[in-house]
């Protein structure tokens, strides 16, 4: 779904001067009318633009919108097409005009992010769109670049190590420098906020939506390590996002597609699910976003917590202390759709204490139902100020009022310079970790084990990067002395693939496999099984969760690399040659795979050479 292709951008040219000026007179001068141009608005000046501005207008600010497309005003005509079905309109530009949205979320599979310069002049076309029109005011653009399996930016910009990797790596000064680094390179393109880092507490082996997306199980590592990528990124000019509150560490359904219920008691949620919160809020964070998922011990109501009144206003506005922007997770995903219609979805989180709305699946229908809740007095205008005012008040905080726009030189110093790419590589260095190392088969010979046969799952490449992972692996361990071969074998081998891969085994000196979630009756466990029948050295590298390791008993060596991106590979891979030595620590605990209830590594294990 990640496009990271190249092409054109079809508004290539950054605005001129004067077009920058035409364009922000009016902001400017409602703005500067107290004060220098340079200063940041205080909220008098922010309130009397709300007091400007139409009922129409302000519902708009609320809500943060997809669109299609690579160009601000003039995209493939596949993504008109796409625009036309899904919003009724063909541009960003005409769906700012038509619905005054005060955000905009880019996707890779809308081709928003094909590459820097493109994703600059889109940021670039919108903003201009957007403060051209009467009463204008700068988009808020934002996105998921979480690092490791949740990417919408991919190559050539920095990719970085996921959270669980980085919780491995344990060490704040690389959360602050990933945040840093990151956040830098997004806000050159015009990306201003960014929905990271996640801030649930993984204890859920099982969970199948955070897993290694969150820092790990234990609540002071992980509220540490968000308030330190908070620090980063905020640090950059980038609104960091800390998620998904009230929590999404212990859940085994995915609230894309069904609606999760966390059964832990107030008392197990105060200390294991709300510390990270508690840490992000202490660190400043601009934006927090909701969970889809039902918390009965701080909600009895049966609503998901984007939609309780009790959650987002009575614990985190009132109860932790929070007055920055509350964002919506998608409102497309299953588990805020399941109890309520589309159109009761967007009153019903603004009643509850949300302040941006994202990504409705019915923009128009979403809209006109936050306006007739307006007219019909369900919802006060005063309750739309308010969360205008800490909308607007963000904007003000990231510049975009004095300075919407970017450049394509920020984009050349700052996007995949080789500084940024070498710290993600010494970062990934110190997350790999090492579980099973028998007999000392690790650091891997290259004079007694020179050919070298990678095989393994290959799932789609998360993030832009260069993919499949065997073929990374099999590159890397290359460039490092070894003669390596790639064979992808698939997350479900079937008994052919299995025979074709120890057949190429026996001509092999050792084998490398990477493992992608493997179950007690799964194909990737006969595959370590046969292969390692056949006599030669066998590693395997976990490349997503690190509780494979259970599962595959034979196996005399086992590295855990969190992800499939080619930082994290190549990093598995220097440490397989010996070139690095593994520093990682798990951050989860991995249960027996006969007896979950015993723990079989602990959260803190780590092997080194």
């Amino acid at each position: 779904m990640h496009d990271t292709g190249t092409g054109s951008t079809g508004n290539t040219a950054q605005p001129s001067r004067r077009t920058v000026l035409a364009a922000t007179a009016g902001v400017t001068a409602a703005l500067a009318a107290a004060g220098p141009a340079h200063a940041a608005p205080d909220d008098s000046r922010l309130r009397a633009l709300v007091s400007r501005m139409t009922l129409q207008e302000k519902v708009g600010q609320l809500f943060v919108m997809r669109v299609y497309g690579h160009s601000a005003t003039a995209p493939d005509q596949a993504d008109i097409d796409a625009n036309l079905k899904e919003i009724g309109v063909r541009t960003a530009a005409e769906l700012l005009a038509k619905y005054r949205v005060g955000g905009i979320i880019y996707f890779a599979w809308a081709h928003n992010t094909r590459e820097p310069h493109q994703i600059a002049d889109l940021s670039n076309g919108i903003q201009k769109a957007s403060l051209e029109l009467p009463r204008g005011l700068p988009v808020l653009i934002s996105t998921d670049q979480e690092h490791g399996i949740v990417a919408r930016v991919g190559k050539p910009a920095t990719l970085f190590p996921g959270a669980m990797a980085v919780g491995a790596g344990g060490s704040r000064s690389d959360a602050r420098a990933l945040g840093r680094i990151a956040g830098a390179e997004l806000r050159a393109m015009g990306i201003r906020q960014d929905y990271s880092p996640v801030a649930d507490v993984n204890v859920n082996p099982a969970n199948p939506v955070i897993g290694v997306r969150s820092f790990g199980a234990d609540p002071r590592a992980v509220s540490a390590l968000v308030a330190a990528e908070v620090a980063g990124y905020q640090g950059a000019g980038v609104a960091a996002t800390a998620k998904h509150f009230p929590g999404h560490g212990d859940t085994n359904v995915d609230s894309h597609t069904g609606f999760p219920t966390i059964t832990h008691s107030r008392e197990l949620w105060e200390k294991l699910d709300a510390p990270p919160f508690r840490a992000a809020i202490a660190a400043g964070i601009d934006s927090i976003m909701t969970a889809h998922l039902m918390v009965p011990a701080l909600d009895d109501s049966g609503d998901p917590a984007t939609l309780s009144r009790p959650i987002l206003t009575g614990i985190l506005r009132e109860r932790l202390g929070y007055d920055g922007v509350v964002v919506t997770d998608s409102l497309g995903m299953e588990g805020v759709r399941s109890k309520y219609g589309d159109a009761r979805v967007p009153v019903l989180a603004l009643k509850a204490g949300v302040d941006q709305l994202l990504n409705p699946p019915d923009l128009d229908l979403a809209w006109n139902a936050v306006l007739t809740a307006v007219r019909e007095g369900e919802l006060t205008e005063d309750r739309l100020d308010t969360s205008i005012l800490r909308v607007l008040r963000l904007k003000s905080k990231l510049g975009l009022f004095r300075s919407p726009y970017v450049g394509q030189g920020g984009v050349d110093r700052t996007v995949g310079t080789r500084a940024h790419l070498a710290a993600a590589d010494r970062i990934a260095e110190r997350t790999t970790t090492l579980l099973v190392n028998e007999g000392r088969l690790l650091p891997l010979s290259r004079r007694r084990y020179p050919k070298v046969l990678v095989v393994g799952a290959d799932p789609a490449s998360p993030s832009g990067t260069t993919g499949p992972p065997t073929g990374v692996l099999a590159g890397a361990l290359g460039e490092l002395g070894f003669t390596a071969t790639a064979l992808s074998t698939g997350t479900a081998p079937s008994a052919a693939t299995i025979a074709k891969a120890v057949a190429a085994a026996r001509e092999a000196d050792a084998v490398v496999v990477a493992t992608y979630n493997v179950t007690a009756g799964s194909g990737q466990k006969a595959l370590v099984e046969q292969l390692v029948a056949t006599g030669r050295p066998v590693v395997a590298v976990a490349i997503r969760n690190p509780y494979d390791v259970a599962q595959l008993p034979s196996a005399p060596a086992c590295l855990a690399a969190y992800s499939w991106t080619d930082v994290e590979l190549r990093s598995a891979a220097r440490v397989i040659a010996g070139r690095a030595k593994p520093r990682g620590k798990l951050p989860v605990p991995v249960q027996r795979a006969d007896d979950p209830e015993q723990v079989l590594y602990p959260v803190g294990y780590g092997l080194s050479y």
